[in-house]
């Protein structure tokens, strides 16, 4: 299957549309086909510098870059690779010229000479009869002897599609299933603007055509619209092609997942850290059932799982408490030697001692079960690094029945247990045999020793287990902290 994104390059890529990508991706390469990347910039007044690198960046980031149409190069450098270019709408522009000429030729299209003015008062009398707001084709009814005059003039008009209003238009959605439009329900569509540029519904069909696509998956706005699509693949005389049209996005409150409410843009989410495998993961569950209960997937688990038709009809919620809670099952999967590689620099930047720790994979190890972004990493290790001020405040704890009067007694008796230990034997296994004693001798419970020994080494109410922190830290820097 041939398959396609094509953003408009007017701002942030929004998070819903990378999950349409995603899709896209996915159907093409489940059927061994070819992704293709478009670039949509008719609308070039709303055109932001830079964010066609952005989305091709962020697409690469993500795993699914183009196989097909513009790319970026190993430089960075916007390319254009494949059989069917021009990828980039504004140079396609006499291409766009030409069909429409075909259509208006072929009485598929007209000219529309309606000043906004007069298109805005037409608008209001509909609002006021409560009618669907539609152009009322007063220029269709032109003698073509006056619109030939009115355009050797060079009056301004644009080209306005003929909707046969006496048909019904149906097609299969590979989404919504059977759809149907009545012809007298539907706009005749602006094609071509009075400056020359074609519209989304011109270009795009023309270049769905010339880039042989077979399926175009695209946001559920756009369902209103296929009628109008349809009708100019059988005015050129074309097979469309499949169409599945995908749900919105919801906050929790099932509104609108927009800007107002959280982050939308998918940049957000890789600055905050996310792992793209999570990011692509949580995308692919959103309005997707695998039919199992499988959360997560890898990538080539998704291509072999994804299907269609187990694409919900109504809205996914964004749910960012399962992206965080898929955030840290994938950090759990990274290799131990790449986790410490790539937190290093982060703990570096804040304690130079680590930069030459031999035991840094080890520390790292501790604390990877427990971090959900990467930036956490040189607090949560922090406390190997510089000695942390503990109060009697963090010591005692209701919770784990440990009281301010208890403390002094409680450190005295790890103190005298751990001495026991003879530095050659400072191993975990030695550790937990003396502090077992320690409780079956002093009547204490096990949970109240060991919040007292972690809190004491690692200054944090939230830490990696206190047998780990104290063989790491060693004998001596261990007694040193428990003596408060």
């Amino acid at each position: 299957m041939r398959t396609r994104f094509a953003p408009s390059p007017t701002g942030f890529l929004h998070i819903g549309n990378l999950r349409t990508a995603f899709f896209a991706w996915l159907m093409a390469k489940k059927t061994k086909g070819s992704f293709t990347v478009r670039i949509e910039d008719t609308d070039r007044a709303r055109e932001v510098e830079g964010a066609v690198e952005s989305v091709l960046r962020l697409l690469h980031w993500a795993g699914i870059a183009p196989d097909e149409g513009v790319m970026l190069d190993d430089a960075g450098k916007i390319i254009e690779k494949g059989k069917c270019g021009p990828y980039i709408q504004s140079k396609r522009f006499d291409l766009y010229r030409k069909y429409a000429d075909q259509l208006l030729k072929d009485g598929h299209a007209y000219r529309c000479f309606c000043t906004s003015e007069r298109l805005d008062e037409m608008r209001k009398k509909q609002e006021k009869l409560r009618q669907a707001p539609m152009y009322d084709r007063t220029c269709l009814e032109l003698d073509p002897a006056e619109v030939e005059k009115r355009v050797a003039a060079g009056e301004k008009h644009v080209l306005r599609l003929k909707i046969p209003r006496e048909e019904t238009i149906t097609y299969e959605d590979k989404i919504y299933g059977p759809m149907s439009f009545k012809g007298h329900t539907v706009d005749d569509q602006v094609l071509l603007k009075s400056d020359g540029f074609p519209t989304y519904h011109l270009a795009h069909v023309v270049d769905d055509h010339l880039m042989e696509m077979d399926l175009v998956i695209r946001g559920e706005e756009w369902l209103s619209s296929v009628p109008k699509h349809l009708i100019l693949f059988r005015a050129f005389g074309w097979k469309a092609p499949e169409y599945a049209h995908v749900s919105l996005l919801l906050n929790p409150d099932r509104s609108k997942l927009s800007k107002r409410q959280g982050d939308v843009a998918a940049e957000d989410f890789i600055k905050k850290g996310y792992l793209p495998e999570a990011l692509m993961n949580f995308l692919a569950l959103l309005g997707w059932n695998p039919g199992t209960e499988q959360e997560m997937f890898t990538i080539p688990e998704l291509i072999e799982a994804f299907t269609l038709e187990r694409i919900h009809k109504s809205g996914a919620v964004f749910d960012l408490k399962k992206l965080e809670w898929l955030q840290g099952q994938w950090m759990r999967k990274i290799p131990a030697k790449d986790f410490a590689d790539r937190i290093k620099p982060l703990v570096v930047a804040r304690f130079p001692d680590a930069e030459n720790d031999a035991s840094f994979l080890q520390k790292a190890t501790l604390i990877q079960e427990r971090i959900t972004f990467f930036p956490e990493a040189p607090d949560m290790l922090g406390f190997f690094y510089d000695d942390p001020t503990v109060g009697i405040d963090l010591i005692a704890n209701p919770k784990q029945k440990v009281e301010a009067a208890d403390v002094p007694k409680i450190l005295e008796i790890l103190k005298k247990s751990l001495e026991s230990i003879e530095e050659k034997n400072w191993i975990k296994d030695s550790i937990v045999a003396a502090l077992d004693a320690a409780i079956a001798s002093s009547g204490l419970k096990k949970g109240q020793l060991l919040w007292v020994l972690r809190a004491s080494l690692t200054g944090r109410a939230y830490s990696p287990g206190a047998y780990e922190v104290a063989e790491i830290l060693g004998k001596e820097r261990t007694l040193e902290r428990l003596s408060i």
